[in-house]
């Protein structure tokens, strides 16, 4: 083979090598965006769950649904880069089943968990510590509800109203001004 021949069939490949790279990069390759549709947000347990809850609740809040820990917690000043960057990581990619919120303020007032058959292995018992440490420290109220068939609304009326007893009486007693 001459070398001029060579050249050309090396930057052929050089070209058809850069392109395939460029067309990964812009998404178009089989790596670039390997995502599919959910058919649901919710599973089963939870849609059920959710209606209950919102009943519950009552008109003045609203629930909002697979809540990311990172919404609701924020990291605290004072920490050095890599300190607060692992601390976010630890957040970023959790989050909690529901979010009660006020409904004229969205003022988070609690979080629930809907604790099911996912919950019962080692792995998901250090996640919910974790999260329940996280709700602790930041003094967000944690509901947690064990799954079931059925739930009585009154008795989840007064679990919800129980677990945020604290944060609606002093809602209650602030002065509009202080509110929000």
């Amino acid at each position: 083979m001459s070398t001029h021949l060579f050249l050309v069939v090396a930057f052929a490949l050089l070209v058809l090598g850069a392109l395939v790279v460029l067309k990964q990069a812009a998404g178009g390759g089989s790596v670039g965006l390997p995502y599919r549709a959910r058919k649901q947000l919710f599973s089963a347990a939870e849609r059920s769950f959710l209606g209950v809850l919102d009943t519950a609740v009552g008109p003045e809040y609203r629930v909002f649904g697979k809540v990311r820990i990172a919404d609701i917690a924020t990291v605290r000043s004072g920490l050095g880069a890599s300190a607060r960057r692992a601390a976010l990581n630890r957040i970023a990619f959790k989050h909690v089943d529901f979010v009660v919120c006020r409904a004229d303020d969205l003022s988070v007032v609690c979080a629930v968990e809907l604790d099911d058959a996912s919950h019962r292995g080692a792995r998901a018992r250090r996640r919910d510590a974790f999260v329940a440490d996280v709700c602790r420290v930041i003094g967000l109220p944690l509901l947690q509800v064990p799954a079931r068939s059925g739930y009585a609304m009154h008795a989840l009326r007064e679990g919800f109203l129980d677990c945020i007893a604290p944060q609606a009486t002093l809602h209650a007693t602030a002065p509009a001004a202080r509110r929000g």
